[in-house]
């Protein structure tokens, strides 16, 4: 059977890191504030001359060559974004240039923090189709550039980086299984960000949506994988907020082992949170080869989704 295998994953995080402490110095918060309600102590801020296409670089480079595979053996790039080099052209356009790819397919996603799961599952049909043989998906995000510093409710949250996988033809059990998409466009007022303004949030009503949304999109993606819950390895969820991926483990009646979370570390990335959160979670072997994994997110749209694969 043909299936789309991760056959190589990257990440990339600017090294400049904004603490806790750094942003009460220029915020009415606390480290204890701001770790209590987040579970984030610190997050990596983009210099102001990177872009999200040089973020995506050097995770881009790290996910082709772990595929074993060159710049020219890629047939598309997707990048997953809400915050672009440019309106247009695509970020993906300004990456594959920089990878030195023989001019691929490319365009970007915009689905906020579900942004790498819709990837995933467009780069999964790609394959399917026999259209193409290695896809580049990658989530990259400079945030800092679209929140207001002033406001303690969103600028305590969010940082930069990216992620990235590459998705090549194979046969076999192992890639992608399944996956559940999903959107709801009356719900935009939760989570959004007016065109040249900062992101604005309503925290609780943000909560609550992605706790149902998460669970009810990796309900369904394992019903349709056919694969029980008791199965999956590990659960990466999109790196919103400690207490979002606490509650979500909760209402799956998972062990802590089975979730991972980095947040503490990098905060929201959004789009690049997942494969982010997948890479570190392989380099501490967290899973390996032929396990099951469950990938969900909730993002701006309202859109939300969940991705089973053995890996």
């Amino acid at each position: 059977m043909i299936r789309a295998k991760i056959t190589g994953i990257g990440m990339h995080v600017p090294p400049r890191v904004i603490t806790n402490h750094d942003l009460e110095k220029i915020l009415d918060t606390s480290d204890e504030w701001i770790t209590t309600r987040t579970g984030i102590k610190e997050r990596r801020i983009a210099e102001e001359w990177e872009k999200a296409s040089d973020l995506a670089l050097p995770a881009a480079e790290e996910a082709i060559k772990n595929a074993g595979l060159t710049s020219k053996d890629i047939d598309a790039v997707i990048v997953a974004t809400s915050t672009p080099d440019m309106t247009f052209p695509s970020t993906a356009c300004f990456l594959s240039d920089k990878l030195g790819c023989s001019k691929p397919m490319a365009f970007d996603i915009s689905a906020a923090c579900s942004g790498f799961i819709y990837g995933l599952t467009v780069g999964n049909s790609f394959i399917l189709s026999g259209q193409f043989k290695n896809v580049l998906v990658v989530g990259a995000e400079v945030f800092s550039r679209i929140i207001d510093w002033n406001d303690r409710s969103t600028a305590v949250i969010f940082g930069d980086g990216a992620g990235a996988v590459v998705l090549s033809k194979a046969d076999g059990d192992r890639g992608i299984l399944s996956a559940a998409m999903k959107s709801d466009g009356s719900h935009w007022g939760s989570l959004y960000c007016p065109v040249g303004e900062k992101l604005r949030m309503r925290g609780r009503e943000t909560f609550k949506l992605a706790i149902k949304s998460m669970e009810t999109a990796s309900k369904k993606a394992l019903n349709k994988a056919g694969i029980d819950l008791e199965k999956i390895s590990l659960v990466i969820p999109h790196q919103a907020n400690i207490r979002i991926i606490n509650a979500l483990a909760e209402r799956l009646e998972l062990p802590e082992e089975k979730v991972f979370s980095n947040i503490h570390k990098y905060g929201n990335t959004s789009a690049a949170s997942i494969p982010i959160a997948m890479y570190e979670a392989y380099k501490e072997k967290k899973f390996k080869e032929g396990d099951y994994i469950l990938l969900t997110a909730f993002g701006g749209g309202l859109t939300w989704g969940a991705v089973v694969l053995k890996f």
